[in-house]
């Protein structure tokens, strides 16, 4: 196992009737932006509870969040905040809009010029940032707890991260009875957004971490049993309520602790729906088959391991078949032909795209320009 510093400041208010705990974790002398997504939670009531629950503070609000936040949303968001001199960021909605509390608690707070030196930077510029309250209703990202944050730019087709331990959320309010009217297209988004996060972490190779193994594999066997029930019956609190607390142990920083991580799938991923506009998720189950096939030698040993223990299978192709099999269980394509897009092209377009970066992903660091186009080429 190596060396490792964990800490995860966040505080999880987890169950039923939960949103109305706000009025105690955010202080009385705080002036607060309320930050939402596209309006559905005016429709099914977290609006109204979170309102109610601000009673007697200083708020002011912004909505439509993108599901992909944008760069040009969020620095009018800014605006806001400085303006009206706010000083707390609550963020209600999907990992998106928790994305976006993060991209501008830190922004209100950065000394320099450009806030996108903020992504540019992947963080390491960040200083300081505004503290971030957060109410779930989309499990999938994890960004609920932890200091991850993703933003696009349309003017220039990008989609950078960026991390920092000043914006983890203070606290998030999980209420899994918020998920119920969620469309089935974005729970099955949820899903593989957390499968894959479980992957990045754990499909590397043999590092002497058998607890951090278990713990993913029991999060990876978890979803594989929770999947199809959540999405057959939206309402099952049990269900609800597993997937939620599954989704944020996914990446809450726990099980990569001591460990090696990929990340690869993610950063391909990414420059497809700068491109595409692909659902985060469709990236993910596109590439990941990809770069395990590509990386197949390296990663055999632990793909065996997977197959072993969560799927019964005996072979590191076997484990790989089912994974592709899951996914299209739920609903979710893993071609590029599903969506109409050229694999030639796509290739063609992050290949350059890393290129002129000088980028290169991986646990070897060895997934570069010209390996994501071969990955891409044979998603065909």
């Amino acid at each position: 196992m190596q060396n490792f510093s964990y800490k995860n400041p966040t505080e999880i208010v987890f169950g039923k009737g939960t949103i109305g705990a706000i009025k105690n974790l955010i202080p009385r002398e705080r002036s607060v932006l309320f930050l939402y997504g596209g309006g559905s939670i005016k429709k099914n009531g977290v609006y109204a509870q979170v309102r109610a629950a601000l009673k007697g503070l200083k708020v002011s609000e912004c909505g439509g969040i993108e599901a992909n936040p944008l760069y040009e949303t969020c620095l009018r968001a800014v605006a806001i905040v400085k303006k009206e001199k706010l000083d707390f960021i609550l963020a209600v909605g999907g990992g998106s809009v928790l994305d976006a509390g993060k991209f501008i608690a830190a922004a209100a707070c950065f000394k320099g010029k450009d806030p996108w030196e903020i992504l540019r930077q992947h963080g390491s510029n960040v200083e300081a940032a505004l503290p971030v309250g957060a109410v779930l209703t989309l499990p999938a990202t994890g960004s609920e707890s932890n200091g991850n944050s993703v933003i696009s730019r349309s003017a220039t087709q990008e989609k950078l991260h960026f991390f920092s331990k000043h914006v983890f959320p203070v606290f998030s309010v999980l209420d899994p009875e918020t998920t119920y009217s969620l469309p089935a297209k974005q729970v099955r988004n949820g899903i593989v957004d957390t499968f894959v996060h479980v992957m990045e972490q754990y499909m590397t190779y043999n590092s002497g971490a058998p607890l951090q193994d278990r713990l993913a594999e029991s999060l990876i066997q978890t979803l594989v049993e929770l999947a199809p029930v959540t999405l057959k019956e939206p309402e099952d609190y049990e269900a609800r309520a597993t997937f939620m607390w599954t989704a944020t142990l996914a990446l809450n920083t726990l099980i990569g602790c001591g460990v090696p991580q990929d990340w690869s799938t993610h950063m391909i991923g990414h420059e497809l729906t700068a491109f595409y506009g692909l659902d985060h998720a469709e990236t993910l189950a596109i590439v990941m088959p990809g770069v395990w096939q590509y990386k197949f030698a390296a990663k055999k040993e632990k793909l065996a391991q997977y197959g072993r223990r969560v799927w019964n299978v005996k072979t590191a192709r076997e484990a790989i078949a089912k994974t592709e099999k899951f996914f299209h269980a739920i609903g979710m394509p893993t071609r590029f032909s599903d969506y109409k897009i050229a694999a030639s092209e796509a290739a063609e377009k992050v290949c350059q795209r890393f290129h002129d970066r000088d980028d290169a992903f991986g646990e070897h660091q060895d997934i570069t320009a010209s390996a994501a186009k071969k990955i891409l080429l044979s998603r065909a």
